[in-house]
């Protein structure tokens, strides 16, 4: 899993997993969501990430080893 903020554009981007993105699809105007050949979740950007969420206040929680 991969978490990237983009401070430029300020842009979010979750990578779930890396292997087989085939399809990219709009959720709204601001959220893309990357899927593979059978619609699971691969990675999801998330555009105007400070109007849209608390960065200040990430953290994780219960990270398996």
């Amino acid at each position: 899993m991969l978490i990237q903020y983009f401070k430029d554009t300020d842009t979010l981007y979750i990578v779930l997993r890396e292997d087989g993105t085939v399809e990219t699809r709009d959720l709204d105007d601001n959220t893309l969501l990357d899927l593979d050949a059978e619609g699971n979740i691969c990675a999801m950007t998330l555009e105007h990430t400070s109007e849209r969420t608390d960065l200040k206040q990430f953290s994780v929680e219960g990270l398996a080893a």
